[in-house]
């Protein structure tokens, strides 16, 4: 599909991935370019910056998420690509104990890193398959692929968006629906500066529009899969030829991250 003067919504706007991709969609000619982010203030600036239209919208809550793309689609025109980038990764926990995120946190996770993207298509589906097309690019994680050492609840809600993104992308094909799984590892991100110790730089931090630049590559091409760190698919290609043999890896580099000095 081709950005050119199609309707764009991006989630998580105001900073990081979400900003570097409104930025982009608007230098490749989007008509409009809608910034949703639960901070306000920050997308209301990054819509003013690129011309684009702004809306404050925690995407943990269906309603919120409906109203607007009902509104979008009544006042600004027909939503083409439907950017659910939003996400969240400091749920607490101890890194030695994967059950020691407290159950709000879970929820919350899951909320956030993988209800919204059904949110998002169920608000959209209704108004793109009767135009026989629409495209949606769902940020995971290359954590969504292999996991995420240390962090229980951000591992487990990026596989379930990974594997949310692969059923509507099956389960829709034949009308004309296309779909996109951003997986980077390490971006110059809030999220990433706040992960701290653990957070896996091993292959180096991408800028936003590093991934910005292969966003908008795959959904010129229509590729399923993102993945700006080229790396992430030897590694996966190492967990499924000898899964054992990987988890005994995945712990070494566990004793190595957090083994107490």
């Amino acid at each position: 599909m081709k950005i050119k003067g199609r309707i764009v919504v991006v989630t998580g706007g105001a900073d990081g991935i979400g900003k570097g991709l409104c930025e982009r969609f608007a230098h490749e000619g989007a008509k409009k370019v809608i910034v949703l982010d639960r901070n306000g203030a920050g997308a209301k600036a990054t819509a003013e910056a690129i011309g684009g239209v702004a809306y404050e919208c925690d995407v943990a809550k269906e309603d919120q998420i409906k109203k607007i793309v009902d509104e979008v689609e009544k006042t600004v025109g027909p939503i083409s690509i439907f950017v659910s980038n939003a996400g969240i990764g400091d749920f607490g926990g101890r890194q030695d104990d994967a059950t020691s995120q407290p159950n709000d946190q879970w929820q919350r996770g899951w909320d956030v890193n993988v209800m919204a993207h059904v949110y998002a298509a169920r608000a959209c589906l209704p108004y793109m398959i009767p135009r026989g097309e629409g495209y949606f690019v769902n940020t995971a994680s290359a954590a969504g692929l292999l996991n995420q050492i240390g962090n229980a609840c951000y591992g487990v809600t990026k596989h379930a968006a990974v594997g949310f993104a692969e059923i509507l992308a099956i389960t829709h094909r034949d009308q004309g629906i296309r779909v996109s799984v951003l997986c980077p590892q390490a971006v110059d991100t809030p999220l990433l500066r706040r992960a701290g110790e653990g957070s896996q730089n091993v292959d180096g931090v991408l800028t936003p529009a590093q991934v910005a630049d292969d966003v908008v590559r795959a959904i010129d091409e229509e590729k399923f899969e993102i993945l700006p760190h080229p790396q992430v698919l030897g590694y996966m290609r190492k967990k499924t030829e000898d899964y054992s043999r990987w988890i005994g890896g995945m712990a070494k580099l566990q004793r190595a991250l957090f083994q107490k000095k």
